[in-house]
């Protein structure tokens, strides 16, 4: 049994080679998994919608769409912070499942926990404003019916000003709060947590109440693309060019 993860691939027409890179992966070892997760943030632009017909968009669209075509092939998509907004018509589309945040799946009979990511940043009070506002069922709603030229505008905006204000903000405030992981853990009851967001790839050892768990950080796909492999020899990482060789 192999189960693929990745986050934060941020793919965008600025950076080709990712895109060419996530084909191959696709296109390659990816065929051979049990079953390949994308826990965030596979797009580097905001998701506007399936209407948003920008090349790279349907690039991006064309391969989880071939890749989906395959027998026995099982493709998950969890919702970031850049694609808040993926619904049914996407999944309807690309062919994949558009999975809850969080969700529990089982590795070898085990409780694993899937996350982005962001809602664990809980010190980072301000995007946890913002983010229950731009999740609101309302308010996408309200998004989804917009003109496209004025959804465009919107996240342009929205954009740059998230930018400025990530600058400005210090390391640890947009990190996790340990307290909020052994919580979410602890309700859960799984003893492995898998997440992106942060872009701080690491295995992190927690004990709680005397019992052993980890915390997988995923990392982004700026610079040190990577995915992470889950076998019979149990978790790690990988980089994609080596993967895929």
């Amino acid at each position: 049994m192999t189960t693929l993860f990745v986050s934060d691939l941020h793919l965008s027409q600025q950076r080709p080679k990712k895109i060419e890179l996530f084909k191959k992966l696709l296109t390659g070892p990816a065929l051979k998994a049990d079953a390949f997760y994308i826990l965030g943030d596979l797009f580097d632009d905001f998701w506007i919608g399936c209407d948003d017909t920008r090349s790279t968009n349907q690039e991006i669209i064309k391969i989880l769409k071939d890749y989906s075509k395959f027998k026995d092939v099982n493709l998950y998509i969890m919702r970031g912070n850049r694609d808040f907004h993926l619904n049914k018509k996407f999944a309807n589309i690309t062919g994949c499942k558009i999975i809850n945040d969080p969700t529990e799946i089982y590795l070898n009979q085990k409780k694993v926990l899937l996350m982005h990511g962001d809602t664990l940043c809980t010190d980072d009070t301000k995007y946890q404003y913002w983010r229950t506002f731009i999740t609101n069922p309302i308010t996408k709603l309200f998004y989804s019916i917009m003109p496209l030229a004025i959804r465009h505008y919107i996240a342009y905006g929205v954009r740059g000003y998230t930018a400025e204000a990530v600058k400005k903000k210090p390391p640890e405030i947009i990190d996790v709060s340990e307290e909020t992981v052994i919580k979410v853990i602890k309700e859960h009851q799984v003893e492995t947590l898998i997440h992106g967001h942060t872009h701080r790839k690491a295995m992190h050892k927690i004990e709680i109440d005397g019992i052993s768990a980890k915390r997988i950080v995923l990392g982004d796909w700026y610079n040190e693309d990577c995915v992470l492999i889950y076998d019979k020899n149990g978790f790690r990482f990988e980089r994609i060019k080596n993967f895929i060789e």
